[in-house]
């Protein structure tokens, strides 16, 4: 671990905490410090224990093992109220303030100057006006805040946060939204803060924002510490591969065999099955192509955030672009819903397996039917023979167990509800089927059988865009690999010969300025801008 400030004392002592949840060891033995007047970030994959650690440190979550202490007293807290009044705050991405109310009442709220019984408003619009102008905003305390943006919100919040005297400042991905303008606002508040010794724990999957305005870095890693480092003593490429659990340079150099795809066949002229032009979406992405063969699998490769998932709901009709143009077999097409892609042949499996694709309480049957029936109409019911008759062999196919088709889904293991959720998709026979993170969190076995249905699937015609945080899978799997970066593109190239590596590169370091680039041999690299992690 490294020192601290000179002379300085932790603010923040976690000492080998400890939380277990039913079948999962999410934290284990972590340690973790803050100091005050410094920024410190903390690093890890989805699934790394960042917000466990934090909920630990709220009162969310209380610790099966370990300390905590606040000033190098013990702390025990039972949720953020009490860990508010102790000096920790949080101002978390979804702003938790009231929007029917004024800035004023939200940064006094609950604290709101007395006189005879009776709140004082005038005395309130002081205070709120008093704390805005030490921080430097110029905001009209009597404002609705509903009238304001997303970014003075999260001001307001901050505003909020330190008139109640915090000592540690949690700023839960307060940038994910943002411009550029806006980032810069947000980071000279920080600044200030810091100035006056307030302790700040900035959570962001940004390298670049990161990497601007923090001064230490703890990174985890399922559930453990990998380590303590100061942002001055830890190169960019370096903390990826803290992060992710490669050392890259030990990486061997994967073996990929050449793949035939029609639109390299010189003898036929073929289109594109699926072409975005410039498709964005403010706070999510910026514009960005795409293009995606008959036949094709395109890997999209890039850290959690880097605008993986963010592209796949455009291209699903999840979400709405607000420019450019999507074609599907040459025509314009407007897929403003997934109902609308479905009907032009395009099937999104969510990364959220849980929230956006299993109905657990549902049978196997009725699971593997849903979107056929959907996209059918309730008023046409699919015949109970049908049914069986899709079930029967999307079990057999897929190797689904147990291979009965009355059982619930919530029974079953992650890769066999992973299994179900790709037979749903498949019995609509779709062009395009995008998968995000299909084997994540499933054992080794079931992987295999999703990567070689991947396969199969293609060399019989269907398109797939293949979103995987695990670089070798991408690999091994894509005829082609585009690289997402800070919310676009960086690159897009021909998956010969191409290594682990490689792609790391270009995830922590980017293209070149300008149009994204195909991919430089190994070594060729040059450190520029950070990554999105």
């Amino acid at each position: 671990m490294t020192q601290g400030p000179a002379s300085a004392t932790p603010v923040v002592e976690m000492n080998d905490i400890s939380i277990g949840f039913p079948g999962v060891k999410a934290l284990d033995g972590v340690s973790f410090r803050m100091f005050p007047g410094e920024v410190h970030s903390l690093m890890g994959e989805n699934g790394a224990g960042k917000s466990t650690l934090i909920k630990a440190l709220t009162g969310v979550y209380g610790i099966d093992g370990g300390s905590i202490l606040l000033d190098g007293r013990p702390l025990s807290v039972n949720g953020p109220a009490q860990a508010q009044d102790a000096g920790i705050s949080t101002v978390y991405q979804e702003v938790n303030l009231l929007t029917n109310l004024s800035v004023a009442e939200n940064i006094m709220l609950g604290r709101e100057p007395r006189r005879l019984g009776l709140i004082d408003w005038r005395a309130t619009r002081r205070r709120a006006a008093t704390v805005l102008e030490g921080l430097g905003l110029d905001i009209d305390p009597a404002s609705p805040l509903s009238s304001h943006s997303l970014a003075v919100q999260q001001l307001v919040a901050i505003a909020r946060a330190i008139d109640i005297n915090a000592k540690v400042l949690i700023l839960d991905e307060p940038t994910s939204s943002l411009d550029s303008d806006e980032v810069a606002e947000l980071f000279r508040i920080i600044r200030r803060l810091k100035d006056d010794g307030v302790a700040i724990l900035f959570v962001s999957h940004f390298l670049d924002q990161v990497y601007e305005i923090a001064d230490r870095l703890t990174v985890l890693r399922n559930g453990t510490l990998v380590g303590e480092y100061r942002t001055d003593e830890i190169l960019r490429i370096e903390l990826v591969n803290k992060m992710i659990g490669k050392d890259i340079e030990l990486l061997e150099r994967l073996e990929t065999r050449t793949r035939e795809v029609a639109a390299e066949d010189d003898a036929v002229t073929v289109e594109p099955f699926l072409a975005a032009h410039d498709i964005s979406r403010r706070g999510s992405i910026t514009p960005t192509e795409l293009s995606i063969m008959p036949g094709e699998v395109v890997g999209l490769a890039g850290l959690l955030g880097s605008g993986r998932t963010e592209l796949a709901r455009l291209l699903s009709g999840a979400d709405r672009s607000e420019t450019g143009s999507i074609t599907v077999s040459g025509t314009a097409r407007r897929l403003r819903t997934p109902r609308i892609a479905l009907k032009n042949r395009i099937a999104y499996s969510s990364e959220d397996r849980k929230h956006e694709g299993i109905v657990e309480d549902l049978t196997v049957r009725d699971n593997i039917v849903l979107a056929l029936q959907s996209d059918r109409g309730w008023f046409r019911p699919i015949p109970r023979k049908r049914q069986d008759e899709l079930a029967a062999s999307y079990i057999s196919a897929l190797g689904i167990r147990p291979a009965n088709p009355d059982a619930l889904l919530r029974n079953l293991s992650g890769g066999n509800q992973q299994k179900v959720l790709l037979a749903r998709w498949l019995a609509v026979a779709p062009r395009l089927l995008i998968l995000d993170e299909p084997t994540r969190g499933i054992d080794v076995g079931a992987k295999a059988e999703i990567q070689r249905l991947v396969a199969s699937l293609a060399e019989e015609g269907m398109s797939v865009l293949f979103i995987s945080a695990e670089l070798e899978e991408v690999l091994r799997l894509s005829h082609r690999i585009a690289v997402m970066r800070d919310r676009r593109k960086v690159a897009d190239f021909v998956n010969e010969d191409v290594t682990v590596g490689e792609v790391m590169r270009l995830i922590a370091s980017g293209a070149a300025e300008g149009e994204p680039t195909a991919v430089e041999p190994d070594g060729a690299g040059t450190e520029q801008e950070g990554v999105r992690a």
